[in-house]
């Protein structure tokens, strides 16, 4: 790991500040310009709560109080004057909505991005006519249909009319944060992640006459103004000062979304690296100057530089089957960590090394949520290859296993369409603290799997940020390189990349084609998924 201060850059006493309000907790961290964390607090935070089933809802001043007690928290830990700090930046989990009224008070709970509801396209008002047309003839209905659908707005237009007559602004739970830190209704650019009039290919919200107008009751106005990366969003006010304690007067910069800070923060800044993100949510991404679209129709989203796109493949619920699994299967090791006074990843670890690469046939495929394009609608998780000699820990691997066939497959995806091929891997995210899953995931991309050297990758990509907003460093590319640095690389074991690849592409590949009429079956009977 180098940690070689640079003479022109790496002065002791330029701090930064960077706030990262994740799904299961906030965290307040202080990188110096190496990159290097200097100290951390973290506040856990429960997640959602759920009044009908499927909804997924939080407080918008639960976050934000939780934002300013990890703030609090902090500054007991550091032992120079707050006057180093040079910026702060924010970044946010994506797609969370926050309505507020003329006074930017919360109307209602936030939804969260987990929140399953759906407004179904037939009580919705009808789009013009001559789009309604258009996307007929183009075979593109149903994807409209699903963005109708899932949209938060059209759902609060609907079943709670009074409520959207107030809204004054409708924010990201990223423009919520800036809104209560700068007094200002302002976002990045690189935060736009969601169900919103917003143009993938321009960073900028649509032009009057796209279709998005007419698919949302959103207006122009209700919508906040846009930042790029590394640019001034405000600065901090009194009262936010005299609740989180941070220096009035601070520059806080614009960042953008969790994972595109994980992006860069992994030191992802060419589209030959790919970025994986073993998270609730597990992803793989590319950084792009180029407008890619991974799956056609479906845009990439902003990247944390400004004019840079992530191609990204999703994986719905991703690390959520780990934490599923150890929730039902893993209560043994949980108890059994406490009793030898080591964390349960230590466990299961073992677990998965009691197992051998390709957990004897067991195959799993982590469609646990279903998608609009890929996987199909129909789409549902499954594993085969059961037989006598399969235990639990067979079932572990196997789910990491698919999670990294699954990932591959998007890798291949993109590497398709944007013609440049993925050289070598970074893998952030809870998953990429367990050695085996990244043994795992090397063999099976048969490419060398990093470790950052920290394990804050989104909290470092919005110091980055926060970095060149202040102007210590140039520009983007110069600050990646000095404030990211490698740790830990894993390289393929042979045997094991050649059983991965055989069941890759002789078993893996095939799961879904023959399997999607069964689920097609299951859904008519069923009424699952809707």
């Amino acid at each position: 790991m180098n940690t070689q201060r640079s003479p022109a850059y790496g002065k002791k006493d330029r701090y930064l500040l960077a706030i990262d309000n994740g799904t299961q907790s906030v965290r307040a961290l202080i990188f110096d310009l190496d990159g290097q964390l200097i100290a951390k607090s973290k506040v856990n935070i429960e997640p959602y709560y759920s009044t009908h089933p499927g909804w997924a809802e939080q407080d918008a001043d639960y976050l934000w109080n939780a934002l300013c007690q990890a703030c609090m928290e902090l500054w007991e830990q550091i032992d120079f004057p707050k006057e180093s700090i040079h910026a702060v930046a924010l970044t946010t989990q994506r797609a969370s909505v926050v309505n507020v009224d003329q006074d930017g008070v919360p109307l209602r709970p936030a939804i969260i991005w987990l929140d399953q509801r759906r407004t179904e396209p037939v009580d919705l008002p009808a789009m013009p006519l001559h789009w309604q047309l258009l996307f007929r003839a183009i075979g593109e209905q149903d994807t409209v249909d699903y963005f109708r659908s899932q949209a938060e707005c059209n759902w609060i237009f609907t079943h709670q009319s009074d409520l959207w007559k107030k809204t004054h602004k409708t924010l990201l739970l990223s423009g919520w944060h800036t809104w209560k830190l700068t007094g200002r209704y302002v976002d990045s650019v690189a935060a736009q992640v969601g169900y919103q009039p917003f143009d993938f290919k321009r960073f900028t919200w649509c032009k009057p006459q796209d279709w998005k107008w007419h698919a949302l009751p959103t207006r122009p106005e209700m919508l906040p103004d846009l930042v790029p990366p590394g640019g001034l969003l405000g600065r901090i006010t009194a009262d936010a000062t005299r609740q989180t304690g941070i220096p009035e007067g601070l520059p806080l910069i614009s960042a953008g979304a969790d994972k595109a800070c994980e992006v860069i923060g992994s030191g992802c800044l060419s589209p030959d690296i790919g970025s994986l993100s073993y998270g609730t949510t597990a992803t793989f991404n590319t950084c792009n100057k180029q407008y890619v679209e991974a799956i056609p129709h479906i845009p990439p989203y902003p990247a944390a530089i400004p004019d840079t796109y992530n191609t990204e493949i999703i994986i719905p619920r991703g690390y959520w089957m780990v934490n599923w699994f150890r929730k039902e299967f893993g209560l043994r090791e949980e108890k059994l960590a406490q009793q030898r006074g080591v964390e349960p990843e230590v466990l299961f670890d073992e677990l998965l090394k009691s197992v051998p690469a390709g957990s004897m046939g067991l195959m799993l495929q982590p469609y646990w949520s279903p998608g609009v394009r890929v996987p199909g609608p129909e789409a549902k998780g499954s594993i085969v290859g059961f037989g006598d000699v399969h235990t639990r820990a067979h079932i572990y691997r196997a789910i990491i296993e698919g999670l990294g066939y699954a990932l591959r497959e998007g890798k291949e995806r993109v590497e398709a369409r944007s013609g440049v091929k993925i050289r070598s891997l970074r893998v952030s995210g809870g998953g990429s603290q367990s050695d085996e899953a990244m043994q795992i995931t090397a063999d099976i991309f048969g490419l060398p799997a990093e470790r950052p050297h920290t394990y804050e990758t989104s909290g470092l990509g919005a110091a980055i940020n926060a970095a060149v907003g202040a102007g210590l460093y140039p520009n983007h590319a110069m600050a990646i390189q000095r404030m990211t640095h490698a740790g830990d690389i894993f390289r393929p074991i042979e045997a094991n990349r050649k059983v991965y690849q055989q069941l890759y592409t002789e078993v893996y590949q095939k799961m879904y084609d023959n399997l999607s009429p069964l689920y097609r079956s299951i859904r008519k009977i069923t009424g699952y998924p809707r």
